[in-house]
């Protein structure tokens, strides 16, 4: 248990096998929240779920039905929803001047199109009359890429903009609908998880940087708070818009990135 006293409540989370999912699932769990695991990833996912004791749902954000099997097995698991976390997410990188088609509706798919289909059956579980219907809290993970022009994430950048705009639309609608559910985004900085290292290591093969470390160091150059965000500090951000200290915080982006995209 935390100050930030989820107890009793219920959250799901996208792309929560792994790296910052994974993290945004712990901290949900211990501040109280009984976690659910969404993800295609059945072995890591399962083993989430286990060490934080939650359930793992295998699920394709970018599919209806698989967001309605979802939504109704949490709910009928612990009789609630009170938190959705869109954080499923891809990055592949590329010039701009390389651009595959079928990587762009790819990351569109998954980023925009996915993080749409949680928002549209989030309200619809949630809102008055819906399957939990006790209203709840939407978090999206957007990310600093939406703010700064940063080589080689073209489209990546673009999808995370988007999820800006979804936050904002959706908290108006949310709230002249009454249907009483919070929307809010994070943009986290650039986090040394598997994607990470994998964009550091792409810049460089794309030669806009000599190493990797050269441009995991530019970044840091970048960021006022001179070092690069832990999986733990996009957690904590995740399990305070969650919580009722941020009860009067709706339709925001948060920056979680040490002041780079300032």
């Amino acid at each position: 248990m935390t100050d930030l006293d989820l107890d009793g409540r219920t959250a799901v989370i996208t792309g929560g096998a792994q790296g910052l999912g994974e993290g945004m699932a712990s901290a949900l769990a211990a501040a109280g929240a009984r976690v659910v695991i969404a993800d295609l990833n059945a072995e890591r996912g399962l083993a989430v779920a286990e060490s934080v004791a939650g359930e793992f749902v295998d699920h394709d954000v970018t599919d209806e039905v698989s967001w309605q099997t979802t939504l109704t097995r949490a709910v009928e698991a612990t009789g609630r929803l009170d938190v959705v976390v869109n954080n499923a997410g891809i990055e592949i990188s590329s010039l701009v001047v390389d651009l595959d088609p079928n990587d762009v509706r790819r990351m569109l798919e998954v980023n925009v199109l996915g993080t749409a289909l949680g928002l549209k059956h989030a309200f619809r579980a949630m809102r008055p009359g819906g399957l939990a219907g006790g209203g709840g809290v939407v978090i999206n993970v957007a990310s600093v890429a939406a703010t700064i022009a940063f080589p080689a994430i073209s489209v990546y950048s673009a999808s995370k903009s988007a999820i800006d705009r979804l936050t904002r639309v959706a908290a108006a609608e949310s709230g002249r609908l009454g249907y009483g559910v919070r929307v809010n985004s994070i943009y986290p900085g650039l986090v040394p998880t598997e994607m990470g290292a994998g964009l550091a290591a792409d810049v460089a093969r794309l030669g806009l940087f000599g190493s990797p470390e050269e441009a995991v160091q530019a970044v840091v150059a970048l960021t006022p708070s001179g070092r690069l965000g832990t999986v733990e500090d996009m957690a904590a951000a995740v399990a305070f818009l969650a919580s009722d200290r941020a009860q009067f915080i709706n339709g925001v982006g948060l920056p979680v990135d040490g002041g780079m995209g300032m």
